[in-house]
């Protein structure tokens, strides 16, 4: 099967501010195949900064802050969705923002230690940068029901002999990013209530993403996958997938900021996010935000929200059970 594919209209072009390899560089994106990964886009067209539609670094007397993220889909359609966000706190907050995408893995490390100043990203993110590093919770996600959760959903390929969770012992899995809460740790936790340890698996794969996950099983390459909830749905309903396993609610993604943001912006953000009415005061603009973790809005976030994954992730080895927190 060809691999799952975005659709953009002919011609559109997305851009971003993002540092690679120690450089700013402008990028421009036409159609991408969501296989593709960042280090593979085309750096040769050059937008101006009108184009670009965030601004360029400042003198110094501006205050410009870095965003990281969670990769869910691709670069395309993960900038986006986020770029008219940033625009949003631009005009809420006065500040100026950036997105910069994280080699994979590495948005807890880069967080932390303020290689971006905030990073929208899942409970598993957080909670690595939260033991590492002290970041701070700062909103998690409303979903469709206004509630701070989400789920995980376990695919397998449309055509698939695969029908219940309990056949995945000796089968193949992809997972998404190692520390991806609905791709890595919720799908964990499913396994093992179904008595499916890693060993148990014929192999498993991280994959980086959501959509490489769910390109792994429509290219055959994988058995399942698990999946974000509401794209995993998606691709089902469009015949790419087939969910043979929903899980239970868990804390949803949100934003947490690295500990040396001042208390004052992270008062004047933590407002912002809060206030974000993405259905709304604040849609016009917005790109598919209906597909985002968050799509009504904002909770404040408090760390005690995590306790339960928490544990799970010191079972599975992801964070380590005798280090705690910074303050």
């Amino acid at each position: 099967m060809e691999p799952i594919r975005i659709k953009a209209r002919k011609g559109l072009l997305i851009a971003l501010a993002v540092t690679l390899a120690g450089a700013a560089l402008y990028l421009a994106f036409g159609n991408t195949d969501i296989s593709r990964d960042y280090k593979n886009i085309d750096l040769t067209d050059r937008l101006s900064d009108t184009e670009l539609r965030l601004p360029p670094p400042g003198n110094g007397a501006e205050r410009i802050f870095l965003f990281g993220f969670d990769r869910r889909t691709n670069p395309v359609e993960d900038a986006r969705q986020y770029i008219p966000f940033l625009k949003y706190l631009e005009k809420k907050t006065g500040y100026k923002f950036m997105l910069k995408f994280a080699e994979e893995s590495a948005l807890a490390d880069e967080a932390g230690r303020g290689d971006v100043h905030f990073a929208i990203a899942g409970a598993g993110s957080y909670l690595v940068a939260r033991e590492k590093y002290g970041v701070i919770p700062l909103v998690r996600g409303l979903n469709e029901e206004n509630k701070a959760e989400y789920r995980s959903v376990i695919v397998v390929a449309s055509g698939s002999n695969i029908n219940k969770i309990d056949e995945l012992r000796d089968r193949r899995f992809a997972f998404g990013n190692i520390h991806s809460t609905q791709g890595h740790v919720i799908p964990r936790i499913a396994l093992e209530d179904h008595g499916i340890s890693l060993k148990d698996l014929a192999r498993y794969e991280f994959t980086g993403s959501h959509l490489n996950a769910a390109n792994a099983v429509s290219s055959g390459r994988a058995d399942a996958a698990g999946l974000q909830d509401v794209l995993g749905m998606r691709l089902a309903k469009e015949g790419f997938v087939r969910i043979i396993y929903t899980s239970r609610y868990y804390p949803s993604s949100g934003i947490f900021a690295n500990k040396n943001v001042p208390s004052d912006v992270l008062k004047n953000i933590m407002k912002a996010l809060v206030d974000f009415q993405p259905k709304g005061r604040d849609a016009a603009g917005l790109y598919r935000w209906d597909r985002t973790e968050m799509p009504n809005g904002f909770v404040a976030a408090l760390d005690e929200d995590y306790a339960e994954m928490r544990k799970y992730m010191i079972k599975f080895g992801i964070i380590p059970k005798s280090k705690k927190a910074a303050p």
